[in-house]
């Protein structure tokens, strides 16, 4: 197990350490639209074997961090746990202060998640931009207390104005679509000491043939609504499109009213990369675009821990095909899972 402490991990925090961005006079990532970046995300970083506390997640210097919520009727809460649908099995403390840290049992819901997220950001206020990916596993559930307004109250509570919302996207445009393709997002450097949620549809959510509202429709509408009636700005995270597909993916959504609310793509790196996938379609529009599982691009690498050098290939191939955030469980390479590159660049 890596973990970084001291001044070594206040520096992966702040998002200082901007490794592997190309030779000498390539642009500044820090200077650069948040869309026009690339970096490295951790799948179900919630999980003990990959990190003994979220806290060690966050000092990583990951781009994106993964947590996995159930909503489903056997509990009471928003759960976060790879495979338990009834409880939480995590390495989240629910810290009320950053000396909290590190210092309680683990295995607490969502909430608990998030005021270690809190406790952390107190601690590390200029912390670099962080995705907060959230995969919904089998849906939301809104007639018992656990739908998209019940979710962003519940953000809104812990993160407060650490949260990057759609609505400072979408201020002064009429929807995220038209936004992001007018370059709104804005520099990395202006984005220290944000999060942003993005909300992808479970696995069992999307394999429950008697689930016709998934995640990414039913908080497309839940946007759609809000800017209707001038309450955009209640909003706390961003749907995406889940899964590789040619052309623009949003065509898949009948109504197309939804389609303007969708500005975050989330699929298989492989797929995109597979040659059917114009990849600079996403970096026309500034979309942002999640690839997983980096490491099965053929030729496929160890998922868990190829060498530093394989890695920094595979993310600077992901960076150079519009890739926001390249995605794998590559936790024991914090010099890896930190750096950061010039989207589209690869250098």
């Amino acid at each position: 197990m890596v973990r970084r402490t001291g001044a070594v991990a206040t520096l992966v925090a702040a998002g200082v350490l901007v490794l592997g961005s190309g030779p000498a006079g390539a642009a500044d990532p820090a200077q650069l639209p948040y869309a026009s970046t690339t970096g490295v995300g951790v799948h179900n970083a919630y999980e003990k074997s990959t990190y003994p506390y979220f806290a060690d997640a966050l000092d990583s210097g990951a781009g994106m961090l993964e947590l996995d919520v159930w909503a489903n009727a056997l509990g009471s809460s928003w759960r976060v746990s790879h495979s338990n649908p009834l409880g939480n099995d995590n390495n989240c403390e629910n810290a009320q202060r950053p000396e909290d840290l590190r210092t309680g049992p683990t295995s607490h819901d969502l909430g608990g998640c998030l005021s270690d997220i809190r406790a952390w950001h107190e601690a590390h206020p200029g912390h670099r931009p962080v995705v907060l990916k959230l995969e919904l596993k089998d849906g939301f559930l809104a007639n018992r207390g656990r739908g998209p307004a019940a979710l962003d109250t519940l953000l809104g509570e812990k993160l407060g104005d650490a949260l990057f919302r759609p609505g400072d996207l979408a201020a002064g445009h009429a929807d995220l679509d038209e936004a992001s393709r007018a370059g709104a997002w804005p520099r990395r450097a202006d984005l220290a000491g944000k999060f942003l949620v993005e909300l992808i549809p479970g696995t069992v959510e999307e394999s429950n043939p008697l689930d016709t509202l998934w995640t990414d429709r039913e908080y497309a509408i839940h946007l759609r609504d809000l800017a209707a009636a001038g309450q955009l700005d209640r909003a706390a995270a961003f749907p995406a499109v889940h899964k590789a597909a040619a052309g623009d993916p949003r065509t898949r959504y009948t109504d197309a009213s939804l389609r303007p609310w969708f500005v975050v793509f989330d699929g298989d790196a492989a797929t995109y990369l597979g040659g059917s996938i114009d990849t600079d379609w996403y970096g026309r529009g500034n979309y942002l675009l999640i690839m997983t599982d980096a490491h099965n691009v053929p030729p496929a690498i160890d998922g868990t821990r190829p060498t530093e050098a394989q890695a920094r290939e595979r993310v600077a191939l992901l960076a150079a095909h519009q890739a926001t955030i390249a995605s794998s469980d590559w936790y024991p390479l914090p010099g890896v899972v930190s750096s950061v590159l010039p989207r589209g660049d690869g250098s």
